[in-house]
């Protein structure tokens, strides 16, 4: 009985401490991404500049991911996961103190570059740390351990609006944007300075002894039609999940439900604490039901609530919005740690080509602001309806599979 309870334990003993310390790099970057929610509508206000325009954040934070993704992972592959967090980190800290410099000038281009360098940084902390968590104990429960990580990432997306948002929506007009980017960098880069002391121990894939690599590896990733498919739905689900994220204010505040500050902390404390603790209750569950099943319920679930708020029945397409960031809780970590399966030494490669699509986060927002400005912020809902239905494509394959 004990050695079947070890054998599934969440975390094997010799990596907890790893486990600790990358977890908390999750909230690092949860909280980072989710301060993009506040600064559209912000620059929209202090500007004057059109949903689309505003996209534009977006549009250059996760152009970052695309264009580092794979320099990232060929730089994981041949340095190890600790220096590539170090980089991370450095990259991260040093974008963030940039938002100094940017507020002086009030340039709204300068702000999109600083936000550019910061992605540049958060792609080397996912590309290194989501692979990583996979490894650290059974592979039955790799998707759980991975959720469990990442509610802590959801914490600091629950955080970021209610924070920052008290800031920049504040009526105290010498609240500086720069303070809260001023603070965040002075923290990530002490948390540099910590990793590059620390000890963390180098994963062997247990395939490595039996798999060979007979080419460049690209034919090994791209034969697995599941991580294929796999790689289409992450790209569909930021899409998704990005385009929600940047509208809710503006959805809130143009159906007269709240001003902009009040909605900001209804998306700290409704929508992302919910997706805090939608990924803390996945976690928990995916320990007696297999992933595929979750994921597939959720799926569901999305593309339910999300087609109820394209059809803009007031208050029920309120509580359905909100309801949207439960369901979706799951679906990243889940859906990265499927993908990864059989991958052996070909993880990292393959980690840095998921990591990719978070440039969906670019082209959603997009699609949605011009969809807003064309007809209502109700029916630009359309863009993360398709996207989820995407999704539960993905699931239904992974269930017939499993």
């Amino acid at each position: 009985m004990e050695q079947q309870k070890q054998a599934h334990a969440l975390v094997k003993k010799e990596y907890v401490v790893p486990f600790i310390l990358v977890t908390s790099l999750f909230f690092m970057w949860g909280f980072a991404r989710a301060i993009l929610d506040v600064l559209n509508k912000h620059f929209q206000e202090v500007m004057g500049i059109s949903l689309a325009h505003s996209a534009m954040i977006q549009v250059m934070f996760y152009l970052g991911y695309f264009i580092m993704a794979i320099p990232a992972g060929l730089f994981i592959a041949r340095n190890g996961y600790r220096k590539g967090v170090v980089f991370g980190l450095l990259l991260f800290g040093i974008g963030s103190l940039m938002f100094i410099p940017g507020e002086y000038y009030m340039s709204f281009n300068f702000f999109l570059f600083s936000l550019f360098v910061i992605a540049c940084g958060l792609v080397f902390l996912e590309t290194a740390a989501n692979p990583y968590m996979t490894e650290l104990g059974d592979r039955e429960t790799a998707a759980s351990r991975l959720n469990l990580a990442q509610s802590f990432n959801g914490l600091g997306c629950a955080c970021a609006p209610l924070l920052v948002g008290l800031i920049v929506f504040s009526d105290n007009q010498d609240a500086g944007l720069s303070f809260p980017y001023m603070i965040m960098g002075v923290v990530v880069l002490a948390v540099a300075l910590m990793f590059s002391k620390i000890h963390l121990p180098e994963i062997v894939h247990e395939d490595d002894a039996m798999q060979t690599d007979t080419g460049t590896g690209k034919k090994g990733i791209w034969s697995h039609k599941l991580f294929v498919f796999g790689v289409l739905t992450l790209f569909c689900y930021e899409i998704a999940e990005i385009s929600i994220n940047s509208f809710f204010i503006n959805y809130v505040v143009d159906d007269g439900w709240m001003n902009a500050r009040d909605a900001a902390a209804v998306l700290s404390f409704g929508g992302l604490g919910l997706f805090m603790c939608g990924r803390f209750a996945g976690s928990w569950i995916m320990r007696y039901i297999r992933a595929e099943k979750v994921l597939f319920v959720c799926a569901v679930g999305t593309v339910v609530t999300t087609a109820l708020v394209v059809l803009g029945l007031g208050v029920v397409s309120l509580i359905s919005l909100i309801l949207i960031y439960v369901f979706e809780a799951i679906m990243f970590p889940t859906i990265f740690a499927i993908s990864l399966r059989g991958l052996g030494n070909y993880t990292k490669r393959a980690s840095s080509y998921l990591m990719m699509t978070p440039i969906g986060g670019a082209v959603g927002p997009l699609m949605m602001g011009y969809v807003a400005d064309q007809t209502t912020m109700s029916m630009s809902f359309i863009v993360p309806l398709i996207s989820y239905a995407v999704v539960l494509l993905y699931a239904g394959k992974v269930m017939k599979t499993a």
